[in-house]
């Protein structure tokens, strides 16, 4: 017998003392067995029906005479969706323990087998009135839902008006009655009411067992989407994209021009700026451009004074020698003295 893999911390003491007393019947290792196999049938049943399932069918194999086992085995099946499996060991269950308490759930299988006639029917026998309260308001609920699979939705909308659904205090049922009959009102057209007792619900529904603030924001027009769905996100990615107004395509255009503009007029101030500090510049003989200031060269203190020297001063050796030769012309174009001659 294949088992399927179970947490070392789910010790089998967590079920109920009721359950624990019929698998006391067993041997103790295969009541273990069995207990810790239930306990992960209660833990999976909402989350992970398949898993509850799985669990709830070794259980079976295990301990097939134990009305515990054949009950969670039955809300296992019905939880799959799988309503004959679940009405067959619900049928066991009541025939082993005597109760009604399964009534109702019962009627539901016959109602998913595509029989709700027979559902309907059940809600008319004696054992509804050996199940309390809130078994009576489920039985009440599954007849609604025949109603309505036979296409009486206004049947479907008196058989929920019932003390229960007037009264005012909160019960564990007192959420999914008021769900069922704003759903029921809203089947026949009367929206404004199925509004009110949507939020009836919603007020009641402390457990978040239904989805009523989903169905009020959908009759207000509100759609919740959700970032992380991968489905969401291809289909947002596979719409065609809108393409713009013109009235948008104009308005983009200007400011896309006036997003140009704005930075030339910031390079020509940058530019102003900079002649307002470089120095102006001539050109050079050949051809280049020479800074001003290097034009005005001041001229070292030695070639000044060789300048004014060679410009205002005659060198007095360059003046000498004319003078000599002058006095010796004289001298030559004058008569000899006498006393020279000798």
């Amino acid at each position: 017998m294949k088992r399927l893999p179970i947490p070392d911390d789910v010790t089998g003491e967590e079920i109920d003392k009721s359950v624990r007393q019929e698998l006391m019947s067993l041997p103790k290792t295969l009541a273990e067995d069995v207990a810790r196999n239930l306990v992960m049938v209660a833990k999976l049943l909402d989350d992970e029906p398949e898993q509850a399932y799985q669990y709830a069918r070794v259980a079976l194999r295990l301990a097939s005479r134990v009305a515990a086992v054949r009950e969670a085995a039955g809300f296992a099946s019905y939880g799959v969706g799988k309503y004959s499996e679940a009405l067959a060991e619900f049928r066991a269950a009541r025939r082993m323990t005597g109760n009604s308490d399964l009534w109702p759930v019962m009627a539901d299988c016959e109602r998913g087998m595509g029989r709700p006639e027979r559902a309907l029917a059940m809600a008319g026998e004696p054992e509804v009135q050996k199940l309390d309260r809130a078994g009576q308001v489920e039985m009440r609920m599954v007849a609604a839902g025949a109603r309505r699979d036979m296409g009486q939705a206004d049947a479907a909308v008196v058989t929920l008006q019932s003390p229960e659904l007037a009264s005012h205090s909160i019960q564990p049922w007192t959420a999914r009655l008021r769900y069922a009959y704003a759903d029921a009102l809203l089947a026949v057209g009367r929206e404004d009411e199925a509004r009110e007792w949507f939020a009836k619900a919603l007020e009641a529904d402390q457990g978040g067992t239904t989805d009523a603030s989903d169905r009020l924001a959908e009759l207000d027009g509100v759609e919740f989407v959700d970032a992380l769905d991968p489905e969401q996100e291809a289909d947002e990615a596979l719409k065609p994209v809108a393409e713009p107004k013109a009235e948008e395509v104009e308005e983009a255009e200007v400011e896309e021009a006036q997003a140009d503009e704005e930075p030339e007029d910031a390079e020509d101030e940058v530019e102003e700026l900079q002649s307002d500090e470089e120095p102006e510049t001539v050109a050079s003989e050949d051809g280049e451009p020479e800074d001003a200031e290097d034009e005005v060269v001041e001229p070292e203190p030695e070639a000044a004074d060789d300048e004014v020297q060679g410009d205002d001063v005659e060198d007095p050796a360059e003046g000498a020698e004319p003078a000599a030769e002058e006095r010796s012309e004289e001298r030559a174009g004058r008569p000899e003295k006498d006393g020279d001659e000798s």
